[in-house]
């Protein structure tokens, strides 16, 4: 297939070496710009299948009181979007390889002006772009802009989602759709909704792109809890956030990230066989 974007490279890579994918999170900027660029090059070389970067936001609806906490302090330090940016491009001038997602609020689009904020997003070397608070209905600028740039609209669904909006969904989103194992926030503590197989099924039915878990999944027994339900992937945040603090501090030394997502990563070994 030629005009594969890098999501689709990934998990066509995965899938002929069986394997399934273990997208890390953290937050741009934090704990200060240089530790977080140093961040990025940690996770892309051990193991992690794609990124997800977070922009900080001071009233985010979905980020548990880890994430929180990170963003309040990436603010408060003066750190901007255009900072965000180069650190993703200094980072993809060295990595040409793994798929970037940006996380967003539209408010922060909106302070930028879509139209800029998706070209500098692009130019920067990010893939695909997460607005987690913009609902389809209202985000056909956003996915025409994008369109324009190449950059794949990453959608949200949950176990609230309809089978009619997780069609609509499903026609919009581009690189894999990311659904949430519960309602609620991120964090750490392992809560699943009783029917995440079923969502699992019916995503995987509705739309040919992976299916990313993620909230609450912080252990690799976990991941491959996620995995055994049908999962292409898995995503996980908070535990990385929380590691990052640590080491910050002083409490651990930089192995311990590149500990944490080697064990994610190679969560799925049980599957290989």
């Amino acid at each position: 297939m030629q005009n594969q974007n890098r999501y689709e490279k990934t998990f066509a890579r995965l899938a002929l070496e069986r394997r399934k994918g273990f997208i890390p999170y953290t937050m741009l900027g934090y704990p200060e710009p240089e530790f977080s660029f140093e961040i990025l090059e940690i996770l892309a070389a051990n193991g992690a299948a794609a990124l997800e970067l977070g922009l900080a936001f001071s009233d985010p609806l979905a980020d548990g009181p880890l994430i929180q906490d990170a963003a309040v302090k990436t603010i408060e330090s003066g750190f901007k979007t255009k900072q965000a940016f180069e650190i993703i491009r200094k980072f993809r001038q060295r990595n040409q390889e793994i798929p970037v997602t940006l996380m967003a609020y539209f408010n922060s689009v909106l302070a930028q002006g879509p139209e800029r904020f998706i070209k500098d997003a692009a130019d920067s070397g990010v893939d695909g772009l997460l607005l987690v608070d913009l609902p389809p209905e209202q985000s056909l600028e956003i996915s025409e802009l994008c369109r324009q740039q190449a950059l794949q609209q990453i959608f949200i669904i949950s176990p609230l989602t309809s089978s009619e909006r997780m069609q609509v969904l499903s026609g919009l989103a581009g690189g894999f759709l990311y659904t949430v194992s519960r309602l609620g926030t991120t964090g750490v503590e392992e809560r699943y909704d009783q029917n995440l197989e079923a969502l699992i099924k019916k995503a995987a039915a509705l739309t040919n792109l992976p299916i990313a878990v993620g909230f609450g999944i912080s252990t690799p027994q976990q991941a491959q809890k996620m995995y055994e339900l049908g999962a292409d992937a898995v995503i996980s945040g908070s535990r990385i956030i929380e590691i990052i603090k640590s080491v910050h501090s002083g409490t651990l030394d930089k192995n311990a990230i590149a500990d944490y997502v080697k064990s994610m990563s190679e969560a799925d070994l049980k599957l290989r066989a």
